[in-house]
């Protein structure tokens, strides 16, 4: 009976023990905001995909650097 008792005590611990756990991490995901979403281009060179605010727009479409730009315009003349 005492053994009974003793795994029921733990038992119980340990789910209380837990409980807490979860409410502390979910109050930490709920603090920390996500980054707004940003739409995904392909250079027109090399086809990295970049976000677009990161890419430098030429003729022909979106690079992911001046070396790149300027090479895809030279070749498409």
């Amino acid at each position: 009976m005492k053994f009974i008792v003793l795994l029921v005590v733990i038992f119980a611990v340990i789910w209380f023990a837990r409980r807490g756990s979860r409410r502390v991490m979910g109050a930490r995901r709920e603090k920390t905001p996500l980054p707004p979403r940003e739409d995904m281009v392909a250079c027109s060179q090399c086809g990295l995909h970049l976000p677009r605010s990161e890419g430098l727009p030429g003729r022909g479409g979106v690079f992911c650097s001046e070396a790149h730009r300027a090479e895809f315009e030279r070749t498409r003349k």
